[in-house]
C-alpha cells in the first residue's frame, strides 16, 4: 500500500481535482484507492458524494469521517482507533470524508509536534493519522491512499506529509506558484528534518509515526488557456520558469534531505509516458513534470455536479471538438496513473 499526499500551500492550483480524477485513474488501473480529505473545507468530500448526498451523510450522524475517526486519540478516550467505514464510489475506489472540525485538532496536534517528547497521550497524537489510514487501508485491501490536503503551512499539513510514502505538488501556469516552489523547497526538508527525530522520540507511542521519508513523484500544472494545442504564450512563460526552479530549486533541496528517487527513475518514466502518446503531443520542459492539464471550461462544472472524473463524461450530442477533447484528458489521465505506478513500484 503507497500513500500519496497532493500538496501545494497555495490554493487555486487543483489539489482537489488532481485528488478525485487521479484517484479514479487509478481504480480504472484495477487498483483499490482510499481517498482521505484532510481539508476541513471538504472541497473533496463535495466533489465526490455531491452535496445532497453529503447532507443526508452528515443528517444520519454519520461519524464515519476524519475527525470522528480519530476522536479515540484527540479526546484521551480508552480505546484504540478503528478502521473507518468508507463511502464506496466504485469498485474499487473508496472515500473517508473530511469533516469541518478536523481543524480542532490543530492546536494539540501542533503542540505534540513542539516537544521533543509529548507527555502523556499527547505522544500519540503525531501518528494518530497514520494508524487510522493503515488500519483502514487493510480492511478494503487498498493499494493506494489519496490525501487532498489544504492550502496552508500548518501541523495538520505536515502531519499528513510525513505519514505519505509519496507526494505530488499541483501548480498553476502564475507567479504565486513560482514563489510557492520555492516556499517548498525550504520548508518540506524541514519537515522531514522534524519526522527523523520524531520518529525516535514517539517511538513508544501506540501509533506511530511511518519509518519512511515521503518521496517527490513530481509537479502538475493546471488550468491554463490553449492556443493551436499548447499553452497560450503567457501560460507557458510561467510553465517555462515553473519548470526551471523545480529543477534548479526544489528538486535538489528535495533529494538533499532524501525526498527523491534516482533522477534516472523520473528520467525513464518520463520517456515511458511519451511512448505512450503520438508523436509530438507530449513534450514536457523536465522530467519531473506529470502533466501539463488545459483547464476544463464547461467540463468542471459537469463533473462537479454529477460526481464524475472528467474523462468519464458523457455529453448529449457532444461535437467532433468535445470528443477530441475528452479523448485527450482520458488519455492523459490514463498515462498519468500508468506513471505514478511505474514511480511508486519498488524495485
Amino acid at each position: 500500500m503507497k500513500k500519496i499526499a497532493i500538496f501545494n500551500h497555495k490554493g487555486g492550483v487543483s489539489k482537489t481535482t488532481t485528488s478525485f480524477n487521479l484517484g479514479f485513474g487509478l481504480a480504472k488501473k484495477g487498483k483499490k484507492v482510499l481517498l482521505v480529505d484532510t481539508d476541513s473545507q471538504c472541497n473533496l468530500t463535495l466533489y465526490a458524494m455531491g452535496f445532497e448526498k453529503y447532507t443526508k451523510y452528515c443528517e444520519e450522524k454519520n461519524v464515519n469521517n476524519i475527525y470522528d475517526c480519530l476522536v479515540p486519540a484527540y479526546k484521551s478516550q480508552p480505546r484504540l482507533i478503528e478502521p473507518a467505514e468508507c463511502y464506496r464510489l466504485s469498485d474499487n475506489l473508496f472515500l473517508l470524508p473530511g469533516n469541518l472540525d478536523f481543524t480542532e485538532n490543530e492546536v494539540q496536534l501542533g503542540i505534540a509536534m513542539q516537544l521533543s517528547s509529548a507527555l502523556g497521550s499527547m505522544e500519540n497524537l503525531p501518528g494518530a493519522l497514520n494508524y487510522l489510514v493503515n488500519a483502514t487501508a487493510e480492511k478494503y485491501t487498498i493499494d493506494y491512499v489519496i490525501f487532498d490536503m489544504n492550502p496552508s503551512l500548518s501541523a495538520i499539513n505536515e502531519n499528513v506529509l510525513i505519514s505519505s510514502d509519496f507526494f505530488m505538488v499541483p501548480m498553476s501556469p502564475d507567479y504565486f506558484s513560482i514563489m510557492a516552489v520555492n516556499s517548498l523547497a525550504r520548508v518540506l526538508p524541514l519537515w522531514e528534518k522534524w519526522a527523523k527525530s520524531a520518529r525516535t522520540a514517539f517511538a513508544n507511542a501506540t501509533y506511530k509515526l511511518p519509518t519512511k521519508t515521503p518521496i517527490f513523484l513530481g509537479y502538475t500544472v493546471n488550468d491554463f488557456n490553449l492556443s493551436h494545442g499548447a499553452p497560450q504564450k503567457s501560460f507557458k512563460g510561467f510553465i517555462n520558469r515553473i519548470s526551471d526552479n523545480v529543477s534548479s530549486v526544489l528538486f535538489p533541496q528535495l533529494e538533499q534531505e532524501g525526498m527523491t528517487l534516482a533522477k534516472e527513475r523520473y528520467e525513464k518514466a518520463y520517456e515511458n509516458m511519451v511512448g505512450r502518446f503520438h508523436e509530438n503531443d507530449i513534450n514536457y520542459n523536465d522530467p519531473f513534470c506529470l502533466a501539463q492539464i488545459s483547464n476544463f471550461n464547461k467540463l468542471i462544472a459537469i463533473s462537479n455536479e454529477t460526481s464524475t472524473p472528467i474523462f468519464d463524461i458523457e455529453l448529449k450530442n457532444p461535437t467532433e471538438g468535445q470528443r477530441r477533447t475528452l479523448g485527450w484528458f482520458r488519455k492523459l489521465y490514463e498515462v498519468m496513473a500508468e506513471r505514478i505506478i511505474e514511480l511508486t513500484d519498488e524495485e
